[in-house]
């Protein structure tokens, strides 16, 4: 701490020996296209903000064992990092190696958790080891930009909101040496929730320990009193938003009530970094899942978290409110003038509907989409070696029953994440989940072998609790009645990976854009599935909402003949509307509680 930029005693914190607040944001450079980094970064510092704050997500970089992490293009972390330098930006960075951040599998690349038997977050030699290759790749972009050698980066974060998943101290500890050996010389800290309790398993001696809550500041501010006198209260995430599951309403915070609660935190000398400033798109298949112990929990496409700087970029009541809160804590009350470029809406393209074509046959299409593997037992994704996606299950199976006295039995899938869409013979017959997957399905038998055929859709994987890193596919067995179904063929479907040719057998359309804008791309009639706009991987939608529409960033869309391809799942629809503004669902208003963590 000697040596770093920041540095605190007797509770007040420091940068370069005078007192000091930090005032910042989260933007995450893997949900926010690049070529708008510097645009939401300039927001994020137009908000009265002096750091920008970022995770690191592992699985992003180095979604396969066998490739090197790759830090091009979108995921080069150090232009990201150079361009936060240029709008005159202090650095956060927090490398994980969990991250939780509502993305797939928590950061971790699912290649890591699939390792039979190991133990995350833990001193298993297995994930120590895995970690420490990592590092020695990441660390690297992050030390050469340190503040020690006239970089940005002010501070670094230990692991991730650890009290809320073990009490391994001595994981923090070599984590934080981790660090160290590899050249991070600036303020580490960890980061928990505002309670004696997460604070008892994430928290150590000797490293600065700070907060992650929404609301009730000063009751964490009063246990940080008692548990840590010396250390300055600093909210690393003030969730001044919310993000939103699948069949959910839309999370709406009042502007008004989450700037005065960071005014609180603010008035008693503590810093703030809200979460998020920007949330940007879970594109791809980067939405992870929760779940609450009964039932899988996925969160949708877009991580707009009803932030102050809107996924589309625009200033939201809520970036003027906290903007106030942030100039007054420096002393200023009359605020500068915005630059009016931040003022103006972001072109758009004009609204218009289309007609989709048909594509090919869901089952005919999945049977092609891959090389298929043999095996006794099904396969998990982990097992296949596929991270994200989809696969197809084939076998053959007796059904009970005679030609002349047809009989019904279930099919039950034992360990079944997350959803199945199932055949017999070629026809559809119905669709199960890892919640009422239990209860089974109606399938009809006349004692002759049948072919059934189960695509399993991965809907994210966990985030957050003890079931991060749980796998993917059908872990257990499938069963007719009580009796066990062997013999399978795998097809994995890597829709992240398919290639422009791969689309071709998709439901789709055309499009005309005099030049790149933004637009929102709904499929009113269509159920549930992807989209793909010039080859791109948008994300899923879903007819259960809450949201509606796809947020496609200008730097996506070309000037001239755009591509828009569907794979849908469920109800293929028979149009697609480009539409000028967000529609993310019904809302459901209300503060965001201490108690809630992600």
């Amino acid at each position: 701490m000697n040596n770093a930029l920041l540095s605190y005693h007797d509770a007040v914190l420091y940068r370069s020996g005078e007192p000091y607040r930090i005032l910042a944001g989260a933007i995450h450079y893997f949900r926010v296209h690049p070529d708008l980094w510097q645009d939401r970064l300039r927001r994020l510092k137009a908000m009265g903000a002096n750091t920008v704050d970022t995770y690191v997500a592992w699985n992003f970089h180095q979604p396969k064992r066998e490739e090197a992490p790759d830090f091009t293009g979108w995921r080069d972390i150090g232009r990201f990092i150079d361009l936060a330098a240029e709008e005159g930006l202090d650095v956060i960075v927090r490398p994980g190696p969990y991250i939780c951040a509502e993305w797939d599998n928590g950061g971790f690349p699912a290649w890591l958790t699939g390792i039979p038997g190991i133990g995350l977050r833990c001193m298993d030699p297995q994930f120590t080891a895995a970690i420490e290759e990592w590092l020695d790749h990441l660390l690297p972009h992050v030390a050469s930009r340190q503040a020690s050698v006239g970089g940005p980066v002010v501070a670094v974060q230990i692991e991730n909101e650890y009290g809320s998943y073990g009490d391994d101290h001595e994981y923090i500890r070599w984590n934080r040496r981790a660090l160290e050996e590899r050249g991070i010389t600036e303020l580490l800290f960890t980061a928990d929730g505002g309670t004696d309790y997460f604070l008892d398993g994430g928290s150590v001696d000797g490293t600065w320990a700070t907060a992650t809550l929404g609301s009730r500041g000063d009751e964490a501010i009063a246990i940080w009193q008692r548990r840590r006198p010396d250390e300055p209260f600093f909210n690393v995430e003030f969730w001044g938003g919310w993000f939103d599951h699948w069949g959910e309403h839309h999370h709406r915070r009042d502007a008004h009530d989450a700037a005065a609660e960071a005014r609180k935190m603010l008035d008693a000398g503590g810093s703030v970094c809200v979460y998020m400033a920007h949330g940007g798109t879970n594109f791809g298949l980067g939405s992870g899942s929760n779940h609450d112990g009964t039932m899988l929990q996925p969160t949708v496409t877009s991580y707009d978290s009803d932030a102050p700087i809107a996924e589309n970029g625009a200033l939201t009541p809520k970036f003027h409110a906290f903007r106030k809160e942030f100039y007054r804590a420096q002393g200023i009350e009359d605020l500068p003038e915005l630059p009016v470029e931040l003022l103006a809406d972001a072109p758009v393209l004009p609204a218009r509907s289309l007609a989709l074509t048909e594509g090919r046959d869901l089952l005919e299409l999945v049977r092609d989409s891959g090389k298929p593997v043999t095996s006794v037992k099904p396969l998990t994704l982990e097992q296949l070696g596929l991270d994200a996606g989809m696969v197809l299950y084939a076998a053959e199976a007796t059904l009970p029953g005679r030609p002349e006295a047809p009989v019904e039995s279930r099919l039950k899938i034992t360990g079944l994440n997350d959803r199945a869409y199932i055949w017999v013979d070629g026809q559809f017959a119905g669709v199960l989940d890892d919640v009422d997957g239990a209860q089974g399905l109606a399938v009809t038998g006349t004692g002759a072998p049948a072919k059934l055929e189960i695509l399993v859709e991965n809907l994210g994987r966990i985030n957050y609790g003890p079931l991060t890193g749980h796998g993917k596919g059908i872990l257990g067995g499938v069963l007719i009645n009580q009796r066990y179904t062997f013999h399978w063929t795998q097809t994995p479907v890597a829709l992240d990976e398919w290639a422009p040719e791969d689309l071709e057998g998709l439901a789709g359309t055309e499009f005309e854009a005099g030049e790149p804008a933004d637009t929102y791309i709904a499929l009113p009639d269509s159920g549930k599935g992807f989209v793909w706009l010039n080859g791109f991987l948008l994300g899923r939608y879903w007819d259960k909402g809450p949201q509606v529409t796809l947020y496609a960033p200008a730097p996506l869309v070309k000037g001239g003949l755009n591509s828009i391809k569907v794979l849908e799942l469920a109800k293929p629809g028979t149009v697609v509307e480009l539409r000028e503004g967000p529609d993310l669902g019904p809302e459901e208003a209300g503060p965001i509680m201490a108690a809630e963590l992600p």
